[in-house]
C-alpha cells in the first residue's frame, strides 16, 4: 500500500507529495521520451511530446502488471526549463487527462542535452504494486 505523508507544519505541494511510504513490488520504468512504439518522433512540441512519454510511461506499467496508481517517483530531465514552465498548464491537463489525480514525488532536472536529440524531455518512474 502506498502512503503520502508531509513533515508537520509544512505546506502541501502542489503537484507532487514530498513523501510517500510504500510495500510490495517494485517496478522501474526507464526513461520515456516522447517518441511512439516505432522509436519515431511525431512532434518538436513539448506538450505533445509529454503525452507519448507519459502514454510510453503507462504501457510500460500495464506490461509489468502495474498501473499509474502504483506511481511512487517520477524524475522528469527536460532540455529547457522556461519551455516547461511555459507549457505547465498544457503539461498538467495532460498529466491528468492520463494519469488522473496522481501527486507522486517528483523532481525536474534541466539537462544540456538527451541522447535522443529530437528529444524534449525524457521521464523515468518507479513504481510499487502492492502485494
Amino acid at each position: 500500500m502506498n502512503k503520502t505523508h508531509n513533515p508537520e507544519g509544512w505546506m502541501r505541494p502542489r503537484g507532487y507529495s514530498n513523501v510517500i511510504s510504500a510495500t510490495g513490488r517494485m517496478v522501474f520504468v526507464a526513461g520515456q521520451v516522447g517518441w511512439d512504439e516505432r522509436e519515431e518522433f511525431t512532434s518538436d512540441d513539448f506538450t505533445d511530446q509529454t503525452r507519448q512519454a507519459l502514454l510510453n510511461i503507462k504501457a510500460c506499467l500495464e506490461a509489468a502488471g502495474a498501473e499509474p496508481a502504483h506511481i511512487v517517483r517520477m524524475t522528469w530531465y527536460v532540455v529547457d526549463k522556461q519551455e516547461y514552465l511555459a507549457s505547465l498548464a498544457e503539461v498538467g491537463a495532460t498529466y491528468r487527462e492520463i494519469f488522473g489525480r496522481l501527486f507522486p514525488t517528483m523532481s525536474m532536472v534541466e539537462v544540456s542535452a538527451l541522447v535522443e536529440p529530437a528529444a524534449r524531455l525524457e521521464i523515468e518512474v518507479t513504481a510499487v504494486v502492492p502485494e
